[in-house]
């Protein structure tokens, strides 16, 4: 094919090119297989053209803090200022939280999910989550009011909060109308919220439909304090609400993020309210499942940050 003009060798393509391809890839083999192939694909994953979304959602549920934290730094690093999306369960400290605040100049959407990320650091930070559209903080016991006030307060253009709990996680908890009135006061964009299982009342769920007039789906399955007249609803032409009875199986993700949401469409696509029950875009096989012996032990990852990481060792875990 070589004289052939029409076609162009796979070392040869952009790096932004190559980038879209990878992504289809999974985790393991964007940093353990491609970098092995030839000098273009290796500077392609090495660089930020992979990394402006990263999603370790899956694979972040079954490592350890230490493995995590170390697989972030490489990954936002990559980033080089370009990250746009952010995925991952389990932030196992402050630390963690501040260094993604650190590089989230372009962030939009980030989701952390079961964080150990507290109040104060949530504060502290939240000046530099400005860009930030889409938030998932569900799960995270150790935030509340002041953490979402804050959110509030310097995202502007949050769009979608999802703060879904575990009912055993708030057992021991009276009310947390507090967090609703901290969503009423501080966030009048929001289009999706998500507070399955928040103890929050009747009352907060109206300063909410008050103060967010934009908003089009609001969920409050397991809200049982939670008391909606259907008249009442059907005045915001907009709005689907999901709850309180719960019909589904707990934890759902049935909603597209918001920060895909374009001003211009006029529409967002709630793919649970549609009817797609039971349909998770997370059902696919895990970074973690993976079905080879070696772990990340056995990989050598270089180019980190300029560093030869020959000996660096990282843990790839397997599912259970």
């Amino acid at each position: 094919m070589e004289g052939d003009g029409e076609f162009r060798r796979w070392d040869e393509l952009i790096p932004d090119a190559l980038a879209l391809i990878f992504k289809n890839l999974s985790l393991q083999e964007i940093l353990t297989v491609i970098p092995g192939v030839c000098k273009s694909w290796r500077k392609a994953v090495t660089g930020p053209y992979c990394w402006q979304d990263i999603d370790v959602e899956q694979w972040s549920q079954h490592c350890r803090p230490e493995t995590l934290d170390r697989m972030l730094q490489m990954l936002i690093n990559r980033s080089s200022g370009s990250l746009r999306k952010l995925c991952v369960t389990g932030l196992p400290n402050d630390r963690s939280f501040s260094f993604i605040a650190d590089n989230a100049k372009s962030l939009q959407t980030l989701r952390l999910p079961r964080s150990e990320i507290s109040d104060s650091v949530v504060e502290e930070v939240a000046g530099r989550l400005s860009s930030v559209t889409f938030l998932d903080v569900s799960y995270c016991r150790n935030i509340g009011a002041p953490a979402l006030e804050a959110i509030g307060k310097h995202c502007k253009s949050l769009m979608g909060l999802r703060r879904t709990m575990h009912p055993l996680e708030v057992i021991d908890k009276q009310s947390q109308d507090d967090e609703a009135l901290a969503i009423a006061t501080t966030m009048p964009k929001l289009k999706q919220l998500e507070v399955a299982y928040l103890l929050i009342s009747t009352e907060g769920v109206l300063k909410i439909l008050e103060n967010c007039p934009e908003l089009e789906l609001l969920d409050v399955r397991g809200c049982w304090n939670v008391k909606l007249d259907d008249n009442f609803v059907k005045k915001f032409s907009r709005l689907k609400v999901v709850g309180p009875l719960v019909v589904d199986y707990f934890g759902m993700k049935g909603w597209d993020d918001c920060s895909n949401y374009s001003g211009s469409s006029g529409y967002l696509a709630w793919d649970f309210v549609a009817g797609d029950v039971g349909v998770d875009y997370d059902d696919e096989i895990s970074d973690g499942d993976w079905e080879d012996d070696h772990s990340m032990e056995d990989v050598e990852m270089r180019f980190y940050d300029g560093f030869d990481l020959d000996n660096a060792a990282f843990d790839w875990p397997l599912s259970p």
